[in-house]
């Protein structure tokens, strides 16, 4: 497939591009959506095949032995990534949000802490404050236009209070592919700590040439007595509507925890997903991924070198995920400010940083994974809405 071929997606019920208008003010007739993070690319064809299988047959029932669905995952996480996975690990979730949600509801209580490194994905944040936990923020420090860990001003704001961490490995917003050294970082602060290490790695496929993504759970071995691994298809192979997660527990004593709280709960998984997972995780689907971030790679480098040219703006050199996180302090606006000239100017939508917690106040958030001529024309928009600095 080619993934220049531009495909309309007005009309389609797509959040991105049908609330565009409605949420940010960018006429649609006009806009360039940068916002939600799902491409504007079909699934590979293995996938496509799958479903119009289910199509052609036409009973959409419930979804019985899995085993061929549980060990397309264990022959993924082997074969990409080097890591054994037992079948009995896995837990189905209607997404990773889903999953994240089940985690902090069943090993934390009410008015419990949970760590985030911050600036960090906006939903982890909601579904803690929604269960009636405290959000604590550990912010990433930028130095240099790179996020780096501060395990000693950490340490001093723990007060007992925290009782779980969520990593997101690769980073979103920030595009950073943790070394093994800050994952084992990670793992000793939860230990001294006595926390429940959440490790979100739903971006861990999306990693640029030159760069290697570490499984937390191959980081240390002592460890996967509170280890929680997160990973799906969904990002890799743009199927996030299906709604389908892996939640991936090693350690039998928080497994069975997890399955009763999954039990209580009346979740199980939906077949669609089921079946486009098993044909995502094939020699087809890596294939797919493998073009996709060649092209990923072209988009990322067109985009850096436009925005970077803008005097006081700074695109975050991306290691992994199609989520360009660019800063704004350099101009000297105001939040307002340059955020009117991307919507308003540039007719560009876009994540906005506060969303995503302490760090985040003088950036915005930009996806490319579309077809690289929206990725230029938004560049050429960018440069003639913030002209007057050049």
């Amino acid at each position: 497939m080619s993934f220049d071929t531009p495909i309309n997606r007005f009309g389609t019920h797509s959040v991105k591009w049908d609330m565009m208008e409605k949420l940010y003010g960018v006429p649609a007739s006009e806009g360039i959506p940068m916002w939600v993070a799902d491409m504007d690319f079909r699934a590979p064809e293995c996938i496509q095949a799958a479903v119009a299988q289910m199509q052609q047959h036409g009973v959409y029932g419930y979804f019985g032995d899995d085993s061929a669905y549980r060990a397309a995952i264990c022959w993924w996480m082997q074969e990409r990534h080097g890591w054994q996975v037992a079948p009995e690990w896995i837990f189905t979730t209607h997404g990773l949000v889903n999953g994240t949600a089940i985690c902090v509801d069943t090993f934390t209580q009410p008015g419990d802490g949970v760590v985030l490194f911050t600036p960090v994905y906006h939903a982890f944040a909601k579904v803690i404050k929604a269960n009636g936990r405290q959000v604590i923020e550990c912010p990433l420090v930028n130095k240099d236009g790179r996020y780096e860990m501060d395990f000693d001003a950490y340490d001093a704001q723990m007060d007992g209070s925290a009782k779980m961490v969520i990593l997101c490995s690769p980073h979103n917003p920030g595009g950073r592919v943790w070394t093994r050294a800050e994952l084992q970082g990670v793992a000793d602060f939860a230990k001294r700590h006595d926390l429940i290490l959440v490790s979100d790695e739903i971006h861990h496929d999306l990693v640029f040439p030159g760069v290697t993504h570490t499984i937390m759970a191959d980081v240390d071995d002592s460890i996967t007595d509170r280890l929680v691994m997160m990973t799906a298809t969904t990002k890799t192979f743009n199927i996030a509507g299906c709604h389908s997660g892996n939640v991936i527990i090693p350690d039998p004593a928080l497994r069975a925890k997890f399955e009763g709280r999954m039990m209580a709960l009346g979740l199980s998984p939906n077949s669609f997903g089921l079946f486009m997972a098993t044909a995502a995780y094939s020699p087809e689907g890596a294939a797919w991924v493998d073009d996709l971030m060649v092209y990923l790679d072209g988009n990322r480098r067109i985009f850096d070198e436009g925005i970077n040219a803008i005097p006081g703006l700074a695109s975050m050199p991306l290691e992994a995920t199609y989520l360009a996180w660019v800063d704004f302090a350099g101009t000297g606006m105001d939040k307002a400010e340059f955020t009117r000239r991307v919507e308003q100017g540039a007719l560009i939508a876009v994540n906005h940083g506060p969303t995503f917690g302490a760090g985040g106040e003088s950036f915005l958030r930009f996806n490319l994974a579309t077809p690289r001529a929206l990725v230029e024309q938004a560049v050429e928009r960018m440069q003639k809405a913030f002209a007057d600095l050049q």
